[in-house]
């Protein structure tokens, strides 16, 4: 295998100013650089990546962090954490740089154990990919080593790309106002995920917006420990259509839930959207294309995220990135499909469904 000396020799430079022209680090006139790079490449010489990095400091490498690897096929939950390392890998593509990914194997103590691995192999970067909103901790990170956490957050401000989903709920609640409902139900998630204290919020900001007064009674948990909740979302249902004003609108902490909801309705005889209407939140395509009558829910921006964390590290490891603590915020838009019922307003004020074929 050539060396540099054979190159050196080939080109009739020394084998200083051919470790010039491979690194790039002083300037080297064009007729030397041409003979240099053709001696090279008569040799078939295969630089040393090892080597340049000791002399340059610089690995090329960045390593990732994830679960989604691990994931299980019958756990749709971690479809999110793929779909933002994918979005990660692409958006790297074309950095010059290398993606190397671990997977927690779902075991979150194992986290420390890899991100001393990816030291070890001198990383340029890291980014930490959480399976949903959430708080994390990481372990102690050299600062000269760049860290973007992507769908998570922590206590000491490292950068991170989160949702907004404070501004989604407000937003398709704005929507559903518009379309002519003020009876608008809210089905949350877990009290214990971020999520849902936002989404809440979310839906609270938009109601006061309108002038319509808050309802507590229209706000209950559709799920405790996790999706086989269903006595308790069925409860939560029951109670309001009870209501003396029950709602017009089911609005549900996510699609998986919302695809529950219609089947709880039907087994009720109602029709949706004809009589209430459902909307969910995700976009979960798989779920909200396919659903009969098609769902209408807000898009957690997962791609854009992705996209969006690569981009701050690349800017942090070249020094031009700000290293300021708030979150980036990521919105998504507002699937309006055929699961909502426009209400008419002779109807609205009369708090009564309108019985309307899908479009």
């Amino acid at each position: 295998m050539a060396t540099i000396y054979d190159v050196a020799k080939e080109a009739g430079v020394s084998p200083k100013t051919v470790s010039r022209v491979l690194n790039g680090d002083a300037p080297v006139n064009v007729q030397t650089r041409e003979a240099v790079e053709a001696a090279m490449a008569k040799l078939n010489y295969v630089p040393s990546n090892a080597a340049r990095m000791m002399r340059s400091n610089r690995s090329g490498l960045i390593g990732l962090i994830t679960g989604a690897i691990s994931m299980q096929p019958e756990q749709p939950d971690g479809l999110p954490e793929l779909i933002i390392v994918q979005s990660i890998q692409r958006a790297l593509a074309g950095s010059g740089r290398t993606l190397m990914i671990a997977d927690t194997l779902g075991v979150p103590s194992s986290v420390p154990h890899l991100v001393q691995t990816f030291l070890e192999h001198r990383v340029e970067g890291l980014i930490y990919v959480a399976a949903y909103h959430q708080r994390i901790e990481l372990p102690t990170i050299p600062s000269d080593t760049p860290v973007v956490l992507a769908n998570c957050f922590d206590d000491a401000g490292t950068p991170c790309i989160i949702p907004d989903d404070r501004r989604g709920e407000r937003e398709l609640v704005q929507r559903l106002l518009k379309a002519g409902h003020r009876r608008i139900a809210y089905l949350s998630l877990r009290p214990d995920i971020v999520a849902t204290g936002l989404r809440i919020a979310g839906y609270r900001d938009a109601i006061g917006e309108s002038g319509i007064a808050y309802d507590e009674a229209l706000i209950d948990a559709g799920e405790i420990t996790g999706p086989e909740d269903d006595q308790l979302l069925w409860n939560a249902i029951d109670r309001m259509l009870h209501l003396p004003e029950p709602p017009t609108v089911f609005c549900c902490g996510n699609d998986k839930m919302a695809m529950r909801v219609y089947g709880m309705l039907r087994s009720r005889g109602l029709k949706v959207p004809d009589e209430i209407s459902v909307a969910g939140y995700d976009n979960y395509r798989m779920i909200a294309e396919t659903l009969y009558p098609p769902l209408t829910t807000v898009e957690l921006p997962y791609i854009a995220m992705g996209m969006r964390a690569a981009q701050r590290l690349l800017a942090l490891i070249s020094g031009e990135g700000r290293t300021y603590s708030e979150p980036s915020l990521v919105a998504g838009p507002v699937y309006w499909r055929n699961s909502v019922t426009e209400l008419a307003p002779a109807n609205v004020s009369k708090l009564k469904i309108v019985r309307e074929d899908p479009q």
